[in-house]
């Protein structure tokens, strides 16, 4: 037990790195700026305490809820879950979601710095323990609404994304992706999960959240495996197989590496006209409000993305070291720029059906918000519209209203997925729901969650 003297000492240390923690650089430019195919890259700007604007988790009060844009309408899919993060929509119209969070990581942000990183993520909401559940979800009545909710899957380590091929559930836990038997309209797994393959865990596992995706063939799974640091701080050897996306052969279990570079991928997705791969990765912190945008890309074989010698292509980041100018060379500029620091998570391509023809042609991305900037970036979902497989104009706001007027949390979007009707399903991890957009009608355009809507931008029908 602390002596009063030692714990007061705790106390004001723990005060002034919070104080110090809340200093820092205020952006310079708009989100707008950092959005697109060509955002503006400002000089980089880096201090002693980096700079923390982050929101406290609140959660919604009773009957609170996002806000759709206009001519969409939003309700509550299901309410009351434990940090639902991911979602996976079946054949049958059931939904899987997966409750989690961070497994223990007993190596990650030790020291001062670290400890007080790990009282701000307690603030976010982030630092809460893992359910390690999926949950199946049914709307039995077809209103839009679950009424019925069964744990599927229990007693996993921290799962996050889930695919179906076939008659198995694959699981990416944090630390393996694992399969079950599944029979449609099953409410709970049949079989005990077996492991399919090892991804990369341990004792620091810095980005633990990995997502998988089949192939249009369902022959190979791919998997995001996120970065073991913000800049490979921990070493580059503590990053090995790590910032890529795995390619993995499901008959053997073999994996390569598809793609690298990628500092913390999230969201995959097939782009439905090109049949590519895309994903939403989130950058490095640390070196300024305006820097370093978050991204989506479509992803190449063999690819390199940068991370961590350079960013947005070729842009070197000088506290790497050593540095690698032959790496940098090959590195790939991501296709189109999602913001600085708005941790875009979330990635799902539109389609017809309940949402309106003007959002039938793009990409969600579920924001989850900023920590590192000044004033804060994210906390919505947004779209951006496609044309021949690519982006083809700035995004639009779908889903926003995640941050009170006095900057608190009432929710954070991560997972997003379109439902068996072509409705958007939104993962809220601070909110403890799953959201349900449609309606009809073009949505608004807006900067930001603490800026002013724009007017409503033209689409192409």
């Amino acid at each position: 037990m602390l002596s009063p003297r030692r714990l007061a000492f705790t106390f004001g240390a723990a005060m002034t790195a919070l104080a110090l923690a809340g200093c820092g650089d205020e952006a310079t430019l708009p989100v707008s700026a950092g959005t697109g195919p060509n955002p503006t890259l400002p000089a980089p700007r880096s201090s002693l305490i980096p700079t923390v604007k982050i929101a406290d988790a609140v959660g919604w009060p009773q009957g609170g809820q996002p806000t759709a844009a206009q001519g969409l309408s939003v309700t509550p899919f299901a309410t009351g879950l434990d940090h639902p993060r991911w979602l996976l929509p079946l054949p049958n119209g059931d939904v899987l979601v997966a409750e989690t969070n961070a497994p223990p990581k007993p190596e990650d942000g030790t020291g001062i710095r670290g400890w007080v990183m790990g009282l701000l993520m307690g603030k976010a909401g982030a630092k809460t323990p893992s359910a390690d559940r999926i949950t199946l979800l049914r709307d039995t009545d077809g209103d839009g609404r679950a009424d019925s909710r069964t744990p599927f899957l229990e007693g996993l380590r921290s799962p996050f994304g889930m695919a179906l091929v076939g008659n198995d559930l694959y699981i990416a836990n944090t630390d393996a992706v694992v399969k079950v038997p599944y029979r449609e309209g099953d409410t709970k797994a049949t079989g005990q999960p077996f492991k399919v393959v090892d991804l990369p865990g341990g004792p620091i596992n810095h980005h633990w959240t990995k997502n998988i995706i089949a192939s249009p063939d369902g022959g190979r799974l791919y998997a995001t495996v996120g970065s073991n640091s913000n800049v490979a701080e921990n070493g580059i050897s503590a990053e090995q197989d790590r910032a890529a996306i795995w390619e993995i052969d499901l008959k053997t279990g073999a994996h390569r590496i598809f793609a690298s570079g990628l500092r913390n991928p999230n969201g995959m997705a097939w782009e439905p006209e090109s049949g590519i791969l895309w994903t939403a990765v989130n950058e490095r912190d640390e070196i300024g409000s305006d820097l370093v945008p978050d991204y989506m890309t479509s992803v190449k074989d063999g690819g390199f993305y940068g991370w961590p010698y350079s960013y947005y292509g070729q842009h070197i980041d000088k506290r790497v070291e050593p540095q690698r100018p032959d790496l940098v060379a090959k590195a790939i500029p991501p296709d189109y720029a999602l913001g600085p620091h708005t941790a875009s998570l979330g990635l799902a391509f539109s389609r017809p059906g309940s949402l309106p023809q003007a959002l039938t042609h793009g990409a969600f991305i579920g924001q989850h918000g900023s920590w590192n900037r000044e004033p804060p970036s994210g906390y919505k979902v947004i779209f951006v519209p496609f044309a021949n497989g690519k982006p083809s104009g700035p995004p639009v706001d779908v889903l926003t209203g995640f941050l009170s007027e006095d900057g608190k949390a009432l929710g954070r979007p991560v997972g997003v997925a379109l439902d068996g009707r072509g409705a958007l399903l939104v993962a809220d991890d601070v909110g403890n729901a799953v959201w349900r957009v449609s309606g009809s009608g073009s949505p608004q355009s807006a900067e930001g969650p603490t800026e002013k809507p724009a007017a409503p931008l033209p689409f192409r029908p």
